[in-house]
């Protein structure tokens, strides 16, 4: 089957945490036997900064990352003609502008034959519902929901007839333990500043426990603002600047510990939908502690991270961790076997294969009652 996937950006990661996954799907739909083509914008917001922030070899490196992937730079407008020909799925990812967004919802009602999925991966839903009404869903078969909360507004609000639970997962063909690499230091961190959606949060579940305990720490990033870096300076912690998602791994083979800090809207309006780090960390067996949020689809076993309820909690779960190296490494084998079982890419692109074939099913079994009705 030929998928056609329309992605802001898949050669570049900056201030851009979809990319692991998207990545990892494209890949697993390709070892699965399918052609995969993927569309980006060539002046993506995302590969426009990368390229500004020295990216430019990082942005290279991603074809030979992903063989077989057929990546589709596009200037201004695509013909759909020409990008839809032949396509038996195709995904589009909430990062799109609404033109595009709706065109391909255009030709799949005038003369598509594909699967039309739409791939909510944000908080707007609940942040600023406004943004997602530009989205004219009306020609997409459903929407791909990256938690069950999601999924249900989606169908509360009348947004879409059908949607699905599709939560993120790792890519572990990259994600993976390094064992070979020393632990230079004592935590890390990866993750941007944002919005002000989690400064308070990372100032009380990473900044000040680290300062608090003396840790050798890096944090890796964008988007950071002066008092951030400062207050970073001042904790001793040391500051790395973007780091391109595939280079990942090894941070996180370099360090014996990390934590989890999940925007503000997250944990708050969406419970159930964790940040994509916790993928990525259980999957480098690297043992985790995480700041507040309600794992209320049962995502990860109780044994997999620690949890701390405030700063002092963190404080001390961090401090664990870092003495006692087989109850760490205890947690962090269970993790990585928790991510394996359920939680790969490999395991999402089965699922979407899945949908693909009830959609099919369904539109079939619809078909075949309209025929008997008209005879």
């Amino acid at each position: 089957m030929k998928c056609v996937l329309f992605y802001h950006a898949l050669s570049s990661c900056w201030n851009n945490g979809n990319a692991h996954f998207l990545r990892g799907v494209a890949r697993e739909l390709h070892a699965l036997g399918h052609e995969v083509v993927v569309y980006e914008p060539a002046d993506g917001w995302s590969r426009l900064n990368a390229i500004k922030d020295g990216g430019d070899a990082g942005l290279r490196a991603i074809p030979s990352l992903f063989p077989g992937i057929d990546v589709r730079a596009y200037d201004g407008t695509l013909d759909m003609d020409e990008a839809l020909d032949g396509a038996g799925l195709v995904v589009v990812h909430e990062w799109n502008e609404p033109d595009l967004v709706a065109a391909i919802g255009r030709h799949r009602i005038e003369s598509g034959r594909f699967v039309l999925l739409f791939h909510d991966t944000h908080h707007r839903a609940v942040t600023a519902p406004q943004e997602l009404t530009r989205f004219d869903l009306s020609g997409y078969d459903g929407v791909l929901a990256f938690g069950e909360v999601l999924r249900q507004i989606y169908l509360a609000l009348g947004w879409t007839s059908r949607a699905f639970t599709w939560h993120e997962a790792a890519d572990t063909a990259l994600y993976r333990p390094l064992p070979d690499i020393v632990p230079q230091h004592d935590l890390v961190w990866i993750g941007n500043w944002g919005d002000d959606e989690r400064s308070a949060e990372l100032r009380e579940f990473l900044i000040a426990p680290v300062a608090a305990l003396q840790l050798t720490a890096t944090i890796y990033g964008v988007r950071y603002p002066e008092h951030a870096l400062a207050a970073m300076r001042q904790a001793g912690i040391r500051y790395g600047g973007w780091l391109p998602a595939h280079r990942a791994p090894q941070a996180f083979a370099q360090a014996r510990v990390t934590v989890h800090v999940p925007r503000a809207p997250y944990a708050r309006s969406l419970p159930g939908i964790p940040t994509i780090r916790m993928f990525e960390t259980m999957a480098c067996g690297i043992p985790i502690v995480s700041a507040p949020w309600d794992d209320v689809e049962s995502l990860f076993p109780d044994d997999t991270y620690l949890r701390a309820a405030d700063g002092p909690d963190m404080r001390e779960a961090l401090r664990l961790l870092l003495s006692a190296s087989d109850f760490a490494a205890d947690i962090a084998a269970r993790a990585r076997s928790a991510v394996l079982a359920r939680h790969t890419c490999r395991h999402r692109a089965q699922e979407l294969l899945h949908i693909v074939t009830r959609l099919r099913g369904q539109d079939q079994a619809a078909s075949t009652q309209l025929a008997g009705a008209a005879s």
